[in-house]
Parts: C-alpha cells; sequence; structure tokens
C-alpha cells in the first residue's frame, strides 16, 4: 500500500502561524491584480456552470468563493487545517484536508481541476508532475487543468519594488532563486518555494501528460511598479487609475512570451 506524501510541517506552520493567505489578494493593489487577471483568465478557459470544480490547494477559498457565486460546484482539498475551516465558511463550497500529490477521488470525477497553489512550494520535480498527473487523472478527458506558478524573477522584481534587495539576506536568497529556483526550508522571509520560468511550466504540464498547454503572465510586467508606489506613497491604489494602466498593460503583454519574465505569477492552462 502507498504512503501518502507529508506535506513539510515548516509550509503547514507557515500559513497557519506565521501568514494570513485570506487577505493576501485583497489587501493589496498587486494581490488585487492577481485575483482580477487570474478570473479573467480562468472565466475564459472553465466549461459553463454548472461543472463541478475542484480547487487544489485552494487555501482559505479566495477562488472557490468567486466560482461558486458563478454558480460551479466547488471543492477546496487544502494541507492546512486552518484554510480548510475558512473555506467550508464560504457558501456553496465544500472542502477537506489533502496533499497535492495524492488526492482522495477517483478518475474523471471534474469537469476542472484547479492547482492554484501546490507547484509553489513543491519543491522537487517529482513531486510537481506527480501533483499535475493526479490533477490530470481527476480531470474528466478533456477536461481543463489550470495550474498556477511562482515566476523565476519575481523575488527580483519584488524585493526592488520593497528596496529590501539591498539587505544582504534578502540579496543573498534572491540570488539563489535565480540561479536554481529554489527557496530552500529554513530561509527565513519565506517558507519553502519554488519559482518556475514560462518554458519550464509548459514543459512540466506536458511531461504529466497535459495538452494544448498555454503559459498566461498573470499580473503582467508593470505589478511590481504599481507594488513600489502602493508601498512607498502608504495609500491604496486598488481603485486608481494607477491600478487601471497595470491591468491593462497585463492584457497587452498576453501575446508576448518574452514579458513573462517580468511577472510575478503565471497561470498554464491545458486539457487531460
Amino acid at each position: 500500500m502507498d504512503i501518502p506524501p507529508q506535506v513539510d510541517p515548516e509550509i503547514i506552520d507557515y500559513y497557519s502561524e506565521t501568514f494570513d493567505e485570506a487577505t493576501r489578494l485583497s489587501a493589496t493593489a498587486d494581490g488585487r491584480l492577481e485575483l482580477v487577471r487570474t478570473q479573467e483568465l480562468l472565466r475564459r478557459h472553465l466549461p459553463a456552470a454548472p461543472a463541478a470544480v475542484l480547487d487544489v490547494g485552494g487555501g482559505p477559498g479566495a477562488h472557490a468563493a468567486w466560482l461558486a457565486e458563478d454558480g460551479y460546484a466547488v471543492h477546496v482539498i487544502d494541507p492546512v487545517a486552518r484554510h480548510i475551516d475558512q473555506a467550508r465558511a464560504i457558501p456553496g463550497v465544500t472542502a477537506e484536508l489533502g496533499d497535492a500529490r495524492h488526492l482522495p477521488a477517483g478518475d474523471g470525477v471534474y469537469d476542472a481541476v484547479l492547482v492554484l497553489g501546490p507547484l509553489y512550494h513543491l519543491l522537487d520535480r517529482a513531486d510537481r508532475l506527480q501533483a499535475l498527473s493526479e490533477a490530470k487523472r481527476l480531470a474528466r478527458p478533456g477536461g481543463l487543468v489550470a495550474a498556477a506558478a511562482i515566476n523565476r524573477y519575481a523575488s527580483l522584481f519584488e524585493h526592488t519594488a520593497t528596496t529590501w534587495l539591498e539587505r544582504e539576506r534578502v540579496h543573498d536568497a534572491v540570488r539563489d532563486i535565480l540561479a536554481t529556483g529554489r527557496h530552500d526550508p529554513g530561509r527565513k522571509g519565506f517558507t519553502a518555494a519554488y519559482f518556475h520560468t514560462g518554458p519550464e511550466l509548459a514543459e512540466e504540464l506536458r511531461t504529466a501528460g497535459l495538452a494544448d498547454v498555454t503559459v498566461y503572465g498573470v499580473e503582467g510586467p508593470t505589478w511590481s511598479l504599481l507594488k513600489a508606489a502602493e508601498q512607498h506613497t502608504g495609500e491604496s491604489l486598488v481603485d486608481s487609475p494607477m491600478f487601471g494602466a497595470a491591468l491593462a498593460a497585463a492584457r497587452l503583454a498576453e501575446p508576448y512570451p518574452d514579458l513573462l519574465a517580468a511577472g510575478s505569477h503565471l497561470l498554464a492552462v491545458a486539457r487531460a
């Protein structure tokens, strides 16, 4: 009998005690930009409601909430108990504890499977491929599989925007992420994480057996300008002209793969 994989306790502790994922997509302008862009990209590819959607690593349900409002039947699986409690409080959403690499469901039972967080924290390629293979297994033939990743170069732009890049500890962490894609367990500032390039993300989906893979830049190439302006003025820019311009830039950048490198997150869509 196979023994299910275990999530690194550091990751569980980070999301249970250190960081409130429930506010990440609403508290800042760049977070809001990520939410808006993820919504519009997924709505472009999702089957019509009331399709069944599995939100793997769905956290506290930031995406499950709007999907349920759109009429989808949404089930969240996440390894953090705190997130499951939060997701279960959303009307129309069900949730259970679980690991993206070992999903508790039969083959082909969902019209769409979203993997919008697990690849962030699976440092080993074999684990990422296993999570993507599980997503493919649970999707009906031809069903949507969407997977998000943190862009390899995001930390460089982010820590320039915050000015933390001049700090030695941050500088060295960013240097290592650029070189290896890894933020190893035990380093301060974030939990264990992996940072993809666009071509790498596409290759992993194809290796997992997924077809018709397309990779999008989520926030686009000007998200760090938005972050820097908000950080250094102390003002919310969620409803500002600058937010609108950054959103327009993200949309304009879509046809140009070279601009993927300037984004914060990547979203790959494919068919099972």
